[in-house]
């Protein structure tokens, strides 16, 4: 029986109501093994973590060194695993050098074939270029409404909308304050999350806290 090793990746807690939550993604990867007759030896998270980078991601990084000859990796979707063609590649060569090979239940791609590994390369392209094309319409769409003087973006941590305009909520501003404080001192993103998480600190949508809602709110008082 072949082996496989599982990689699911959530950047925020938003994504949780967009059909690839942790639990989803684990479920996918669990009935995929089950149908394949594959040995699922474990499976690695990464909660609350941008894709767009490889080297900040430990569990993808524990995943791929787990790795051995002729076991694959499978994740629910490419851009669970990283969402720039050049990032997906060096993985695919990465597994390729160990023997082992990648699959992708949403695309239905699997590596271990020459014609797999073709379509592979053309899905992560294409792929990259739809999120470009996304994001260029959407920064377009913000850049209207706000010239307009519509609303153009969601009520920041430690603010409220009055008629149109931000006020300060007191008691948000002083979380985020001492979010500054932490991380000017040293705090990681991570353990400043994992604090407010503690603390009970509840987020902006009612959610828990992740290292990439941190970095919005260090990006916005910066």
């Amino acid at each position: 029986m072949k082996k496989a090793i599982g990689y699911i990746r959530v950047s925020t807690e938003q994504q949780a109501d967009e059909g690839v939550s942790l639990a989803a993604q684990r479920a996918k990867i669990n009935l995929w093994c089950e149908l394949n007759d594959c040995e699922l030896v474990a499976i690695y998270e990464d909660a609350g973590i941008s894709g767009s980078t490889i080297e900040k991601r430990p569990q993808l990084q524990a995943a791929l060194a787990e790795m051995k000859k002729d076991m694959a990796l499978v994740v629910y979707s490419l851009s669970r695993m990283s969402r720039t063609t050049e990032h997906c590649i060096s993985i695919t060569n990465e597994l390729k050098a160990k023997g082992g090979n990648l699959v992708s239940i949403t695309e239905k791609l699997d590596t271990s074939s020459a014609m797999g590994e073709f379509f592979f390369t053309v899905m992560a392209a294409l792929g990259q270029m739809e999120r470009k094309l996304t994001g260029e319409r959407t920064k377009a769409a913000l850049a209207h409404k706000k010239a307009i003087g519509e609303k153009y973006a969601p009520v920041p941590f430690g603010y409220k909308e009055i008629e149109g305009r931000l006020e300060v909520v007191k008691a948000e501003a002083q979380i985020v304050a001492e979010i500054n404080r932490k991380r000017a001192a040293g705090s990681s993103m991570h353990l400043i999350a994992r604090e407010l998480n503690e603390q009970g600190v509840i987020g902006k949508q009612g959610g828990k806290w992740y290292a990439s809602t941190v970095s919005c709110i260090l990006k916005r008082a910066a």
